[in-house]
């Protein structure tokens, strides 16, 4: 095998590498006994379709022909999709802070002893020249070539060395008592602390969302409100979840979210819009117009959803990957604007209201251009031009939809038309979310069909499968496949029920169970029991730039568990969290999703089993909109319908009622529609004007 032999690949990254003379191999045994046989260390390459500086090493020195000649001689090259395959990433970027003591990234570079694919050198990008730092590619290839000819004791002693600290931190912690709900208010101590109370967010620049923090500070606000109004934990995730889509992060136009900005203020962003943090950032949006009633959050809800559906769901129904940050003339091309020529664009009568909201009568802030921000806000705008602030709005919004209509002519971002299992789960739950709150069908139908779209492409009667693309199926799901799903499932189910859903589910969680279980110790590996083996089975409690599947399994198998009463759901999720809770105690900020998960083991949520007549249908579907309702979870069976098992017991009565249920403890059920209507009032929370 001497050849580049990613051409038969389906992932648009390896497709992007597969006419470069370097002889990239795709992860496999073929590729590993090759590096055996020749003895030749694993030159091995991590990254992603939309990654910009991935872009910029592929053009400075994988297209390079005298820098493909060294690397094709010195080892063997296996190129990696990060998003195809998570557990190589995640072990290897473990590998590479533990060698460098540095956080990792993409490009991931890392150096593999061919006998048993352990590490013993790993960095990030390298320049093609000697530059902030660095050494030249090539030079790192020579010297990396010399140091395999000269000291393979050496990195034999320092790879012991590694698998020792490697295996060490995978190790599963102490089981204890199941955690308390002091943890609960530590976490709410850490965000107020992280809290910038001047811009919003948690962390210097490079600043994300992080949306598992802004759902962990809206959740505690509920979780208090019996006790006082925290007005403060509000504000960190209100006031947060206001900046970022005022700044640049949100794409104004087009709506979606880019993934961070590179400032404080949210205000240049790196250009790349990923699925896996639109779908939470989906769900907050239309959750902080439930709290309170901002018009804008419910307007980034809808630019957001419209623009999934528009630009990011298949035809047959799956969601896509991602939108690359770079153009033909760089990064960000396609959203930079020349002032002129975006306000000639515009009707001459919103120009001025326009060029106010946008920041077009400031200077230019991204290379000469002008990249849109909420410079000035509606209510800002109403009062300079004696204007009614619904006006406002409108004659923005039909501005916004010139401008997109210009925009929408230029060549369209690169699309990774991968197809996630996990990240589409998230998704789901983003679009049923924002359907069921803003009382939007349509919505719920996207993610409805990207639900049956998975199930009928990335499901084969009992595992899930992790990646779809040109018609196939690929790679063996991990933990945050299933718990992801699940996540979309029970939100889906939530906004519509459908029994196949239903019974999927509990498939599916029962899977997961039987085959990310840590039966002796509790809790969740990150891989299945039937997975390739590798020098590492991650366990992964904490959040990353995606929720911990560990923490969304919880949650799910909790819901899961009080719905249907099954009993050893509960047990499972009671033994993670007794094992994860001396690791949660270190840091409960970067734990945010199993805190939930914690949260409805000690205090389960409601569970509102709805069944209506026809004449209330309507009245009913709608029980939860604009409704923050975290402490409940409405299940709505037509009387029309027959219930599953043992939901069956929940009968239709002559008029609509409700069957309300904590844990395994039921209340009498509820009669006629008003009455169910002042339940729900009853139970949800709205911020005080």
């Amino acid at each position: 095998m001497t050849h580049n032999t990613l051409s038969s690949e389906t992932s648009p990254y390896l497709l992007q590498h597969a006419d470069q003379p370097v002889h990239w191999q795709p992860w496999g045994e073929a590729a590993l006994a090759l590096a055996r046989q020749q003895n030749k260390p694993i030159l091995l390459s991590i990254g992603y379709s939309s990654c910009h500086w991935c872009h910029v090493m592929a053009e400075e020195s994988f297209n390079d022909r005298d820098t493909a000649g060294l690397m094709n001689r010195y080892f063997i090259n296996i190129k990696v999709d990060r998003e195809e395959r998570p557990d190589l990433d995640r072990i290897y970027q473990q590998a590479h802070a533990m060698l460098t003591d540095r956080p990792g990234g993409w490009p991931l570079t890392v150096f593999l002893d061919p006998r048993d694919q352990m590490p013993f050198f790993a960095g990030t990008y390298f320049p093609d020249q000697p530059r902030h730092g660095l050494p030249a590619f090539r030079q790192l290839l020579d010297h990396i070539h010399q140091v395999w000819q000269t000291r393979q004791d050496d990195i034999a002693r320092q790879s012991q060395s590694l698998r020792e600290a490697m295996a060490k931190a995978a190790a599963p912690a102490a089981t204890g008592a199941l955690p308390g709900s002091d943890l609960l208010d530590i976490c709410r101590n850490q965000i107020e602390q992280q809290f910038d109370s001047q811009h919003g967010g948690f962390s210097q620049p490079p600043k994300f969302p992080h949306p598992a923090i802004i759902g962990r500070a809206l959740r505690h606000w509920a979780y208090s409100h019996a006790q006082q109004d925290d007005k403060a934990i509000l504000h960190c995730a209100i006031y947060t979840l206001y900046r970022v889509i005022e700044g640049g992060v949100f794409d104004h136009l087009g709506g979606g979210f880019f993934r961070y900005a590179t400032d404080a203020q949210w205000m240049i962003p790196h250009f790349e819009k990923m699925l896996y943090d639109n779908g939470p950032l989906l769900s907050l949006c239309s959750q902080a117009w439930a709290v309170t009633a901002d018009p804008r959050f419910h307007n980034a809800a809808v630019a957001t959803a419209d623009w999934v559906m528009r630009e990011m769901q298949a035809e047959d129904g799956g969601y896509f990957t991602a939108l690359d940050a770079d153009g033909p003339q760089g990064e960000g091309d396609y959203y930079l604007w020349d002032r002129d020529e975006i306000l000639n664009a515009l009707e001459e009568d919103l120009r001025e209201r326009f060029r106010l909201r946008h920041g077009l009568d400031q200077s230019a802030n991204f290379a000469g251009k002008w990249h849109l921000y909420g410079h000035r806000s509606e209510a800002d705008i109403a009062r300079e031009t004696d204007t009614d602030i619904a006006a406002v709005f409108s004659q923005l919004a039909n501005a916004r939809k010139q401008a997109l209509k210009l925009r929408r002519q230029r060549p369209m971002p690169m699309r990774d038309e991968k197809i996630l299992t996990a990240w589409n789960g998230l998704m789901i739950a983003g679009m049923a979310t924002c359907g069921r709150l803003l009382g939007q069908a349509h919505y719920i139908d996207s993610a409805l069909r990207a639900a049956r779209f998975l199930h009928a492409h990335c499901f084969d009667g009992k595992r899930l499968l992790a990646t779809f693309k040109d018609g196939k199926a690929r790679f063996d799901a991990t933990l945050d496949d299933y718990a992801g799903l699940l996540t979309g499932l029970l939100a889906l189910l939530q906004a519509k029920w459908d029994n196949s859903l239903y019974a999927w589910a509990l498939q599916l969680a029962d899977t997961l169970i039987e085959d990310f279980e840590d039966r002796e110790n509790g809790g969740f590996f990150f891989t299945s029991h039937h997975h390739e083996a590798l020098i590492q089975r991650p366990r992964v409690l904490h959040d990353e730039a995606t929720p911990s599947g560990a923490g969304l399994a919880c949650i799910a198998l909790t819901r899961l568990g009080y719905l249907a009463g099954e009993q050893g759901y509960l047990d499972s999720v009671e033994h993670c969290l007794q094992g994860a809770g001396a690791t949660i105690r270190q840091a409960p900020v970067a734990h945010c999703t199993l805190l939930t998960a914690l949260q409805e083991t000690l205090s389960p949520p409601q569970i509102l089993i709805v069944r209506s007549q026809n004449d209330d249908r309507s009245r009913c579907d709608r029980l939860s909109y604009q409704k923050y309702l975290p402490d409940m979870l409405i299940f709505h069976l037509p009387a029309s319908e027959v219930p599953p098992a043992p939901l069956d017991s929940k009968v239709a009565m002559a008029s609509s009622c409700a069957y309300p249920c904590t844990g395994f403890r039921c209340d009498p059920p509820l009669q006629g529609i008003d009455a169910i209507e002042q339940h729900v009032l009853n139970k949800s929370y709205r911020a005080e004007e």
